[in-house]
């Protein structure tokens, strides 16, 4: 593992991040293209994941828009035109990047992982919006399925993503009307989790990292990947899974967590698990 020790570090040209405190401040950095998501972004978005990752000094991934957009979706310029004349397999390559990064990395990822909605989050960005673990919103933030006012369906996995979240109605709504919402909107449908105004938004997103980092990391994962798993399992395959699952996170846990918990509640007494979390220091 390493370790950061420069919390003003930034990373390329399209993402740069700082650490501060536990937490990775991950921003898209194309303001001046509302953080529409190129090549650019695509390559560099996994080369900071793979950095971060085995950074211990990163224990929680914020990922946000530089400037007062979050992002506008795929660029359809240099992500759809351009690339149309590339050799057919460097594409497809471009392609599978932007699906690793957007949802297959995010969801999986072996860290909490949190979007910051700071503004416009269009088509394209809903992937990764639904990538992350969670998410907190600008009130003010604007939302939007709007391909089908061009002519074509939100696709990549954008349709899979707003189905996996939201209701058959809400959905097909926002789909095939193409029409827009605010934060507000976002977090009465469960499109995310918490909608504060601007100026708290940074703040509530610390607090919420705060309260991941107190946790344990190890079972922290297990719980994430385990319930991505078990949302497409029957229920018999899901029992054998999650039991599964769960004695393997006791074997691998480096700090044996339910080790500590079962004594902590049941021989001193020390805490309750409905009001509390063991103590990790001990």
């Amino acid at each position: 593992m390493t370790k950061s020790t420069d919390s003003t570090q930034k990373w390329g040209k399209d993402v740069v991040f700082t650490i501060e405190d536990g937490i990775a401040w991950v921003k898209l950095n194309r303001p001046e293209k509302r953080n529409a998501i190129n090549p650019g972004i695509v390559y560099e978005m996994n080369a900071v994941l793979d950095e971060l990752e085995m950074d211990d000094a990163c224990q929680v991934v914020v990922i946000s828009g530089n400037g007062d957009t979050f992002s506008a979706g795929q660029d359809l310029k240099e992500y759809f035109r351009e690339p149309a004349s590339w050799h057919p397999v460097e594409r497809e390559r471009m392609m599978k990047a932007n699906a690793n990064w957007q949802w297959r990395r995010l969801m999986y990822y072996s860290k909490p992982t949190i979007a910051m909605v700071n503004g416009w989050c269009f088509g394209g960005a809903f992937q990764v919006l639904l990538g992350c673990d969670l998410a907190i919103a600008d009130v003010d933030a604007r939302f939007g399925l709007s391909e089908i006012n061009w002519g074509i369906i939100p696709a990549g996995i954008v349709t899979k993503s707003v189905a996996m979240a939201l209701t058959q109605r809400k959905a097909l709504y926002y789909i095939m009307t193409g029409e827009n919402f605010d934060g507000r909107e976002a977090e009465n449908i469960g499109l995310v989790n918490f909608a504060v105004p601007k100026d708290q938004l940074v703040e509530r997103t610390k607090k919420l990292a705060a309260v991941l980092m107190e946790k344990n990391p190890h079972v922290l994962r297990a719980c994430k990947v385990g319930y991505h798993y078990v949302r497409d399992m029957q229920w018999d395959m899901a029992a054998e899974y999650l039991h599964a699952k769960s004695d393997q996170a006791k074997y691998m846990d480096p700090e044996k967590g339910a080790a500590k918990g079962m004594s902590q509640f049941i021989d001193e007494k020390s805490y309750r698990p409905g009001l509390g979390a063991y103590d990790r220091k001990r």
